[in-house]
């Protein structure tokens, strides 16, 4: 009987002391996600934690607008995070977004979906700021051939903490 209670006290004492050290995130995050995917460019960036863990969502919204062709997509994540030491966390996520395209050079507009998938690394700074860089891949779907394929998007974000 000492041995079980010696064991689940070691085992309580290591989960306490693993939460006593890990980083909390931030309430709110508000920047920019500055990356390439799919042609969108900087697209702004939000994100709120939920729950007493390290998980968040993000929101991003991005758009392009030149003589040829103009879209505007939003993205919504559930992001895991975890603190590796320090000022410095990974997290993984998934997510799904919705967007508007107006292609001139091909005589095609509509909507399009998308399922996307996100894995990155962010510093924590003791001032509110936070930098990372994720890497997104993201499927979509819609009518036309030129939006229903695999788009690998990695970028880097500048957010401020609140």
């Amino acid at each position: 009987m000492k041995k079980l209670v010696l064991i689940a006290a070691f085992i309580l004492g290591g989960v306490f002391c693993n939460q006593a050290n890990a980083q909390q995130i931030a309430d709110n995050a508000i920047g920019l996600r500055i990356g390439g995917g799919g042609g969108y460019g900087a697209e702004v960036s939000y994100q709120r934690a939920i729950g007493g863990d390290n998980n968040r969502l993000e929101f991003d919204l991005g758009w392009r607008d030149d003589s040829n062709f103009s879209a505007i997509k939003l993205v919504g994540l559930y992001q895991w995070v975890w603190n590796i030491e320090g000022g410095f966390n990974w997290y993984v996520g998934a997510g799904a977004g919705l967007g508007n395209y107006d292609d001139d050079r091909h005589n095609n507009d509509g909507l399009f979906a998308l399922v996307a998938g996100d894995i990155g690394i962010e510093y924590n700074f003791d001032f509110p700021l936070l930098l990372s860089l994720d890497f997104r891949p993201e499927i979509g779907f819609s009518n036309y051939d030129d939006h229903d394929d695999f788009t690998p998007d990695v970028a880097i974000g500048i957010r401020y903490q609140f």
